[in-house]
């Protein structure tokens, strides 16, 4: 009998050939096999994705891996799954590609939160079919490109913020999802709740909800009630209980002192956490009617001073990792006085490439020029700034930066 030597590594370390006997240190909560034969570096990638930072490898059963050998681990694609289903970030489809049907993805997500915010106002069923079958469609296009997506959740119309939220949000979590490592499963159900987690607020009044200064305790447990109105209308339609406990958990907290139930610590699902997160971050940063939003370096900092009390630090510093330092769509300003947008990220998070259209210096648009941070040296970005500060028109902006 060969003798078993176990031996403790970095996942840095972690090479083809070698046998994990088990996970020794791991950040999240994805349930990931803990055994098996790394066969190729994709085996390696994913452990790593999923937040694995330590392993157990049994030197005893160390192996020449040939390069048809199929992987033991079934949370890793096969070659032929991976051509039918590109690995999160592979960005199969070019950005201008993807971005047209993007944008009608975007147009069609608000006109069906449109319809579903006007049947819980009335008090009339819905067709539940119609958004999980657009969420399913949302993660499709994050498989196919997620830059494109992630770019529209910067593009806001302030009058729109009930319609924009929750459809960002959806977009945020199947980035979010596909990022940690979920299955398509997990990450359509996401989105899915995330599409679904504010239709409550249609039932709030217009002078509470868009009111532009702190709300009274009496008007805030008027607003608190959203929650219990949008579970009442998905109870209504039958929708799976495990969606409804997600949507019911965006505004718990882990300190119990979230709400309606003040549930905490471990009583609050993973897909609650991360709904709490992406609502948050995507509430933050939207511009109202009565408010600008603040950028998204500003809006991630609050996410970090709100963990571990009341969001799940972990998962907080997961979608930080996933949003990137400064999260595609964002506009920056740069060393050279120039304003771009941010179009892809890179294996450097304070490097991402970018898209320069504007002069700060002397307040006119410049010719479109890509430039990649990471591989140049001239210019870096001072810090990120919101179209208003430079009086720049959204959509005259979306038209002239993103949509070429």
């Amino acid at each position: 009998m060969t003798e078993r030597t176990l031996k403790t590594i970095s996942i840095n370390d972690l090479a083809s050939g070698m046998y994990v006997h088990q996970i020794a240190e791991q950040s999240g909560k994805v349930k990931i096999k803990s055994q098996g034969k790394v066969t190729n570096q994709a085996v390696v990638d994913t452990l790593r994705t999923k937040g694995v930072k330590k392993v157990v490898i049994d030197e005893s059963k160390a192996f020449d891996p040939a390069p048809s050998s199929p992987t033991t681990d079934p949370d890793v694609p096969s070659p032929q799954q991976r051509a039918s289903k590109p690995e999160y970030g592979s960005r199969s489809v070019r950005f201008e590609d993807e971005l047209t049907r993007a944008q009608k993805l975007h147009k069609q997500g608000k006109s069906i939160q449109k319809q579903l915010l006007n049947a819980v106002q009335k008090g009339l069923p819905f067709d539940d079919k119609i958004p999980r079958e657009f969420s399913h469609k949302l993660v499709e296009s994050i498989d196919r490109n997620p830059d494109a997506l992630l770019c529209l959740t910067k593009i806001r119309e302030k009058d729109d913020y009930l319609l924009e939220h929750s459809l960002n949000v959806a977009i945020l979590l199947a980035n979010f999802g596909r990022f940690i490592g979920m299955d398509e499963t997990q990450v359509n159900d996401l989105a899915h709740a995330g599409f679904l987690h504010d239709i409550g607020k249609i039932r709030i009044p217009d002078r509470i909800l868009h009111k532009p200064g702190k709300l009274t305790d009496m008007e805030m447990n008027i607003m608190r009630d959203h929650v219990f109105y949008g579970v009442q209308a998905l109870e209504e339609e039958n929708i799976p209980a495990h969606l409804i406990r997600t949507v019911s958990e965006h505004h718990e907290r882990l300190d119990g002192y979230g709400y309606p139930n003040g549930s905490r610590g471990d009583e609050i699902s993973q897909e609650g956490r991360m709904l709490a997160i992406a609502d948050m971050y995507d509430a933050l940063t939207a511009d109202r009617c009565y408010k600008q939003g603040m950028p998204s370096q500003r809006a991630l900092q609050i996410l970090v001073a709100d963990s571990p009390h009341k969001l799940d630090k972990e998962l907080v510093l997961q979608f930080i990792k996933c949003m990137g330092v400064y999260p595609v769509g964002s506009i920056v300003l740069l060393s050279n006085e120039r304003l771009a947008v941010v179009t892809e990220q890179t294996e450097n998070a304070h490097k991402p490439k970018i898209r320069v259209f504007y002069s700060a210096r002397n307040n006119h648009y410049l010719e479109l020029k890509d430039v990649d941070l990471a591989v140049t040296s001239t210019m870096r970005i001072e810090k990120a700034v919101q179209p208003g500060d430079y009086n720049i028109d959204v959509q005259a902006f979306f038209e002239r930066v993103v949509n070429q």
